[in-house]
């Protein structure tokens, strides 16, 4: 009786798989990573606050900062900052829609406006602000305040 050898047989790592799970890993990053800060483009000495909050979701905050600007080139007098534009007081309406356009239904109504204010611009042009987030009913606003190491 004779008996057979069997052959080896050699058991492969499939990887047709591996270019899907490397595409998913990159698209993952590539929706998850916020690419670009706002860049200030106006100086600011902002007053310190009494009592600080911090908030759970960042982003459901829209951002306004106030204050002289740092190029000459645009004056004097305190200028409003959305998303890293100039913006005067009447199209702030419009930018909130904008920012709204942006989120989900529900979230509409959960939107903050962050204000960021130099402790020198006079309180006539903040409270136009408020004005113009009223009509377009932005109420929910926060000012921001540095904490004590930034001072």
């Amino acid at each position: 009786m004779k008996f057979s050898v069997k052959s080896q047989t050699q058991q492969d790592i499939p990887t047709a798989a591996l270019p899907d799970i490397i595409f998913m890993l990159l698209f993952f990053f590539m929706v998850s990573t916020i690419m670009r800060e706002t860049e200030v483009r106006v100086t600011q000495k902002i007053p310190r606050a009494e009592q600080l909050v911090k908030l759970q979701r960042k982003d459901l905050i829209a951002h306004l900062y106030v204050g002289l600007p740092k190029d000459s080139g645009y004056g004097k007098e305190p200028v409003i900052q959305a998303d890293g534009v100039f913006i005067d007081v009447g199209k702030i309406g419009a930018w909130v829609e904008e920012v709204r356009a942006g989120l989900s239904e529900e979230e509409k109504d959960q939107l903050t406006v962050s204000f960021k204010v130099d402790k020198e611009v006079q309180m006539g042009l903040i409270v136009d602000i408020q004005t113009e987030l009223r009509k377009v009913n932005a109420r929910k606003i926060i000012y921001q305040s540095p904490r004590k190491e930034e001072e």
